[in-house]
């Protein structure tokens, strides 16, 4: 079988990534092995009837502890580890790095994206996340781009969004997680992705018979910016359309596929009025920017935004006064979201709230993976059981993206209880679990069990252990496991 030079770096891709999570002797060559990315050589489980600081504040800020990780958080203190992951450009996280290296698509120019077929391209996309979810040091980024990924949602089946979705997840979302809010903003508004996702590159107004597309508009005020209960009117859509219009993407044309451009004689140029603001004539394009200038510093986004933040690192009921101050710290740091993480993290409302969170289920399988230091090359059989908890990456039909509340997932335990069967089986294909080796670096089945919870077992759970030979999937599929 001939292949061509596309075909086999595709395959050379996928055949070095399986190399490298079954520990071949030419990918140690590299310097990497499995457990590349397993910090400290110290395996202390938690030693504490309930989750202490280290335990919680792990539990928060990354999709679970792996090995090594509790230890050395508790000797370096929780609050040395929230700067450390406030600063992840300082952390080496060459081994992840390696593994997303090698699917080829996630690197590639926009242009070059429509070259792929469109589920080749959900597949690399959801087998990065996967991977960094997994691997990566940088853990309160990636639980940061799963954020703004729901809050700035797309799904990737609408139209030139198979090919598009892979430029905004990295050049979008990733680029601008952990920075400025108005740029992630502005980011997203000009994201041919977005363009596309929700009409904004057919919102013209040619001639007096044209009618402004509100679907971008809207979506803008009521899910990015000032939140449902914004204080937003109907006008306010109207005239926010008004602005936007103009911009547009290039589709099927050769060299400059997703370019995003903006044609004047397609823009109202008439003075507008927003959020009680005017807005005057004959800005152009500039009036994107007024209009994101407006909506970014309006007092209803900081309270939006700080609401979110708290329900997904606090409660889905957060306080008054937790969601009042981190929205004071993102109003006054012009939506400095590191400053405004800070400001959360060192709250007595974050400090006081562990074990008050149901685990989404990508949360949970990424957590069981990295909890068990598993192998995995984040294919198939992973993916398909994200499916079937109605959580697989990149594909809710919705603006609204994937809900955070634990009420909307209960329907997918049964499938937890199936996922962790098969993986404490190792029944997984592409993934496996070196049971005896992890636990006999936490002395075994007692330090395993508190190591997978982040706490000792309680005496219910005790039993449930005994009754069952320290059987993995009981732990795996236990309430304790599943709450963080």
């Amino acid at each position: 079988m001939k292949l061509s030079r596309r075909e086999f770096v595709r395959w050379a891709g996928a055949a070095s990534i399986a190399a490298a999570l079954t520990g071949c002797d030419a990918f140690r060559a590299l310097g990497l092995s499995p457990m590349a990315s397993i910090d400290g050589d110290s395996w202390r489980a938690p030693d504490s009837n309930v989750r202490d600081l280290a335990s919680h504040t792990l539990a928060r800020l990354s999709f679970g502890p792996r090995p090594g990780d509790y230890a050395r958080v508790r000797e370096m203190g929780a609050e040395a580890y929230i700067e450390e992951q406030l600063a992840p450009d300082a952390l080496d996280d060459s081994y992840c790095d390696s593994l997303v290296r090698r699917l080829e698509s996630l690197t590639q120019p926009r242009g070059e994206l429509f070259e792929y077929k469109p589920e080749f391209l959900l597949d690399e996309m959801t087998r990065g996340k996967l991977l960094r979810a997994v691997y990566s040091r940088r853990q309160l980024c990636e639980v940061m781009v799963d954020f703004w990924s729901d809050h700035f949602n797309i799904d990737s089946s609408k139209g030139d969004c198979r090919w598009l979705k892979a430029d905004d997840d990295r050049d979008v979302i990733r680029l601008h997680a952990l920075g400025m809010f108005p740029d992630l903003l502005r980011a997203s508004a000009l994201s041919p992705a977005m363009l596309w996702y929700l009409d904004g590159r057919v919102n013209r107004k040619a001639s007096r018979a044209d009618k402004p597309n509100e679907n971008y508009a809207r979506e803008l005020l009521e899910l990015h910016t000032l939140g449902v209960n914004g204080g937003y009117t109907q006008r306010d859509v109207m005239e926010t359309a008004r602005c936007l219009t103009g911009w547009t993407v290039r589709s099927k044309q050769f060299l400059r596929n997703g370019s995003v451009e903006f044609h004047p004689d397609q823009h109202d140029g008439a003075e507008k009025s927003v959020l009680g603001h005017t807005i005057p004539a004959g800005l152009a394009e500039r009036d994107l920017d007024e209009v994101l200038r407006l909506a970014a510093q309006h007092p209803a986004t900081g309270r939006h935004i700080a609401f979110k933040l708290c329900r997904r690192f606090i409660s889905d009921s957060p306080s008054e006064p937790a969601v009042a101050s981190v929205a004071q710290t993102f109003q006054t740091t012009n939506g400095d979201i590191k400053a405004t993480l800070r400001t959360l993290f060192g709250s007595d409302a974050f400090r006081t709230s562990s074990d008050t969170k149901i685990k989404r289920p990508f949360h949970y399988l990424a957590s069981a993976l990295r909890v068990t230091a598993a192998k995995t090359d984040a294919g198939a059989a992973l993916q398909d059981y994200l499916l079937r908890m109605g959580h697989a990456p990149f594909q809710y039909p919705t603006p609204d993206g994937f809900p955070e509340e634990a009420a909307p997932w209960m329907g997918s335990l049964m499938w937890r209880w199936h996922f962790a069967r098969a993986l404490a089986d190792n029944r997984l294909p592409g993934v496996h679990v070196d049971w005896p080796k992890l636990a006999s670096m936490f002395d075994g089945a007692e330090g395993l069990a508190a190591h997978t919870l982040g706490r000792k077992p309680t005496p219910e759970e005790q039993r449930a252990l005994l009754a069952t030979n320290a059987d993995p999937a009981t732990l795996l599929a236990s309430p304790g496991f599943q709450r963080f």
